[in-house]
């Protein structure tokens, strides 16, 4: 390929270089990747925010220790809190209810029943039309839900394994659900 390139002018020496870089770039996701072809997202689960920087009123300060989580830093119960009552953000400490609090909740009605989700499930299952066996044949196979799964049990493993090797939560990847191809028999089987 040298003697090619340096035996020929300009213009095809250009054109040349061009196929070799178009017939590599499509060879595998390894090279598109490393020439920057291709770009990956960031994994939603991985990012976090951190609390700003403060001045402390004082210079009076302990020594910082390792392995001690940041003092700004609150947990993320404190701010869902903080995020779903307001008040709980301006005086650091649950208050009693405001009279506007007091009313929407006695305007909203009974409390539900503490089966609500079974009883809107089976309600929702009435409603559903059954499918006839056309119906059935012509749309054999369903989409999958929205979304992706976590793995529970595999997650659960990564976790303690991380607790035990002292790292975050937040290290490793959060393994996902693999589903399993279904046989063209298992496909027919699933219609009836």
């Amino acid at each position: 390929m040298a003697g090619l390139l340096a035996n020929s002018p300009g213009p095809r020496r250009l054109v040349v270089l061009g196929g070799a870089l178009l017939a590599l770039s499509g060879c595998s996701e390894r090279a598109t990747h490393a020439l920057g072809l291709t770009r990956d997202a960031p994994d939603e689960f991985r990012v976090t925010t951190r609390a700003p920087l403060q001045i402390p009123p004082t210079f009076d300060l302990p020594p910082p220790r390792p392995g001690l989580p940041r003092p700004q830093e609150q947990s993320e119960r404190r701010q869902a809190e903080e995020a779903l009552v307001p008040q709980l953000a301006l005086t650091g400490t649950p208050s009693e209810e405001s009279p506007g609090q007091k009313a929407l909740v006695a305007a909203a009605g009974p409390p539900a029943p503490p089966n609500i989700r079974a009883l809107v499930t089976e309600e929702a299952a009435l409603d559903r039309p059954q499918r006839s066996l056309a119906d059935r044949l012509e749309f054999w196979k369903s989409s999958p839900p929205p979304g992706t799964a976590v793995d529970a049990r595999r997650e659960s493993q990564r976790l303690r394994e991380n607790s035990a090797l002292g790292q975050s939560v937040q290290a490793g990847d959060t393994p996902v659900e693999q589903h399993k191809r279904e046989s063209f028999l298992d496909s027919i089987t699933n219609l009836f």
